[in-house]
């Protein structure tokens, strides 16, 4: 198994990183017209799409790293699914820096609309790679929890989706219930992703 998807691996947690890293690089300075405090307490959006973004790619790595530890081999197609979440992975840092940058102008509500639709591709991106292994048979024998955890991480595109809708009511609000969905799929327990064992072993 560690032959077949260790490079799949290894390539993915590299994209991850760099994707993660990335997002620091577009928080800015309070501006000088402003007292430094207040200037830096005015560009919350920016620093709160920053934290959400960071969480969600975390996430996103965990909830990989999870699906790969029962993978048992590799294909064309799942390397091809894989590289279409890595792109949505990538992509990440570009809505947050808009986010950063259009706070406290007209064009919030806009860059927050791109920010949370890209969060709704991205969530059915992972649910294609979930699906690909199952319906592929790319799992192991012990990965009985496959269907629950499919209907687990089904509801994640529905949840961004209403994110979306919310923008347009509230860009601060949109962005606390994108805090309260990354943590409770970090923090909520995935008992579907224990191991049960069916040969005796």
């Amino acid at each position: 198994m560690a032959s077949e998807t260790g490079r799949i691996e290894a390539f993915s947690d590299g994209v991850f990183s760099i994707a993660a890293t990335l997002l620091v690089l577009d928080l800015k300075p309070p501006p000088e017209a402003l007292p430094f405090w207040r200037g830096l307490a005015a560009q919350w959006p920016g620093f709160l799409s920053f934290l959400l973004s960071f969480l969600f790619i975390g996430i996103m790595w965990i909830n990989h790293h999870r699906l790969f530890s029962h993978i048992r081999r590799a294909d064309e197609v799942l390397m091809a699914v894989n590289l279409l979440l890595l792109l949505g992975v990538v992509w990440v840092p570009y809505p947050t820096s808009l986010m950063t940058q259009s706070v406290g102008t007209a064009r919030m509500r806009d860059a927050a609309l791109l920010y949370n639709g890209s969060y709704v591709v991205i969530a059915l991106l992972f649910n294609l790679l979930l699906s690909t292994c199952a319906s592929r048979q790319l799992v192991d024998r012990s990965y009985l929890g496959v269907k629950n955890i499919a209907k687990r991480y089904a509801v994640g595109p529905t949840l961004y989706l209403v994110c979306l809708v919310v923008t347009w009511w509230s860009v601060p609000a949109s962005l606390a219930l994108n805090g309260a969905m990354a943590l409770y799929f970090l923090l909520s327990p995935d008992t579907s992703l224990r191991v049960h064992r069916t040969d005796g072993g």
